[in-house]
């Protein structure tokens, strides 16, 4: 069998689709914010496992990013950090050194806060907004101006939630953030195309991640079940396939989003909620 041949029927295996997987990010640079903990953290691993030679790393919690490093630290990767609220214009200024090369982005950070319309003080909506949307759109305009200077196109993700599409009494702040979140992503999914650049979205339902245990009710429902794992089995229980996610299956979801193989895919949403919004 020729060369060319034998190379071409090792690349069909899955082997060898396994091996393309685990470099398909080659030789690219990434932003995650809110890297620290949770799905931005499971990125940072999945995107270094896939190849990328560099990892910018944002987040408000500066020990939360140093161990993120720690862990991340291998041969041929290098590392940056941006440590500082993402909802603040003047976090943004002077990170330009920063984002030159960088063809992926993941807008990830965020924050939950739960309560009813007629008894949510407007300083925490306002918090909420500040954070969810105020620094989504603020990491877009930064990464879709660096991302158009360069030329070279680029992919950009945004997590969401399923909270932006399904309504639920108590989620008013929360679910706000998210959906408007959504319809930003859609419109610089516009925006970006001219310059070659895709933007997308998950959609997740509940995940297994620590923005849960900041909040009041994720507390008291660990102390009537007596323990995490059956706090979220509790929640997870009411989806059709009854559990909630993980944080390696949304930073699955948003490589796949960022790769090659979504080449025609911007503007969408991609709802990850084990049936919940069905």
């Amino acid at each position: 069998m020729p060369f060319l041949a034998r190379i071409r029927r090792l690349a069909s295996t899955p082997a060898g689709r396994y091996a393309r997987a685990m470099t398909r990010f080659a030789n690219q640079s990434a932003l995650i914010t809110g890297a620290a903990s949770g799905i931005g953290l499971a990125c940072a691993h999945r995107l270094a496992g896939e190849g990328v030679s560099r990892l910018v790393l944002a987040d408000i919690d500066a020990a939360g990013l140093n161990a993120a490093c720690a862990a991340l630290d291998r041969p041929g990767l290098a590392l940056e950090m941006l440590c500082g609220d993402a909802g603040d214009p003047a976090y943004w200024e002077g990170t330009g050194a920063a984002l030159q090369g960088v063809t992926l982005g993941v807008v990830n950070a965020g924050i939950a806060d739960n309560g009813a319309i007629a008894d949510m003080p407007f300083d925490r909506w306002r918090r909420v907004m500040a954070v969810n949307l105020d620094g989504a759109f603020l990491t877009l305009q930064a990464l879709m101006a660096s991302m158009t200077a360069a030329g070279k196109g680029g992919a950009i993700v945004l997590t969401a939630s399923v909270s932006g599409i399904k309504a639920e009494p108590g989620t008013a702040a929360y679910g706000a953030s998210k959906a408007a979140m959504l319809q930003l992503m859609r419109v610089a999914a516009k925006e970006g195309a001219p310059h070659r650049i895709r933007v997308n979205a998950i959609a997740p339902g509940g995940v297994e991640t620590p923005i849960w245990g900041k909040t009041p009710f994720f507390a008291d429902l660990v102390q009537q079940t007596g323990s995490e794992t059956a706090a979220y089995a509790a929640l997870g229980g009411g989806t059709p396939l009854g559990r909630f996610g993980t944080a390696d299956e949304a930073a699955a979801q948003i490589a796949f989003l960022l790769s090659a193989d979504a080449a025609m895919i911007t503007g969408a949403a991609l709802v990850s909620d084990g049936g919940y919004s069905l």
